[in-house]
């Protein structure tokens, strides 16, 4: 049987869902894996979004709570609020009580990734409060470390991500993320879906 790893976002402005396309690909990479794009729902009304200038979703499918449950494996992603993951992605994880109350996910592997409006907007602090989620539920939590190599050193260009996971800086909304970012995005969904398959082979 194939390996599920379930690529699980939040985009308001198409930045997270690009690193997600890539993420995607990078998984996909790996023999025996079966990577699927999933978005969380919105909780913004359309007048609300209009009047922010978010386009609309593309058409990558709605996921439910229960459908955690079919995958080995997670990519959560999402843009920053404050620090934190946006309110939509913390809405549906909220909506996971059932899961968690039969530890559902206990023991899967997961890992995140993000975009910033700036370069010290959260990049860490982002993946950092997010943990607490995988916790609660008793996931593992899959970090790159610094396992991209020369990538991480980067110190010439603007470069999201971090050894939490890929990332990107959206800046006032314009800046799309940089060949950089979305190699560290193929990178981190190689790397997930190598470690969520050994997982499911030696379980």
């Amino acid at each position: 049987m194939a390996v599920k790893l379930y690529i699980v976002y939040y985009s308001m402005y198409g930045h997270v869902e690009k690193l997600a396309e890539e993420i995607k690909k990078g998984a996909a990479s790996v023999e025996g894996v079966e990577p699927k794009l999933w978005q969380v729902p919105e909780i913004l009304p359309e007048d609300v979004l209009g009047k922010m200038s978010a386009p609309p979703k593309s058409d990558v499918p709605i996921i439910t709570p229960n459908e955690l449950t079919e995958a080995d494996g997670f990519v959560f992603g999402f843009p920053t609020r404050f620090g934190m993951m946006a309110a939509q992605f913390k809405a549906f994880l909220d909506a996971t009580g059932g899961l968690w109350r039969t530890q559902q996910l206990a023991g899967k592997p997961a890992g995140l990734f993000y975009s910033t409006g700036s370069q010290g907007g959260g990049q860490e602090t982002t993946a950092l409060t997010a943990i607490t989620q995988l916790v609660h539920h008793g996931m593992v939590f899959v970090p790159i470390g610094y396992t991209f190599g020369a990538g991480m050193f980067e110190m010439e260009k603007v470069k999201g991500g971090s050894p939490y996971g890929a990332g990107t800086y959206a800046g006032d909304g314009s800046r799309q993320p940089s060949e950089l970012e979305l190699q560290q995005a193929f990178h981190q969904g190689k790397y997930l879906a190598t470690i969520t398959k050994k997982l499911k082979e030696d379980a």
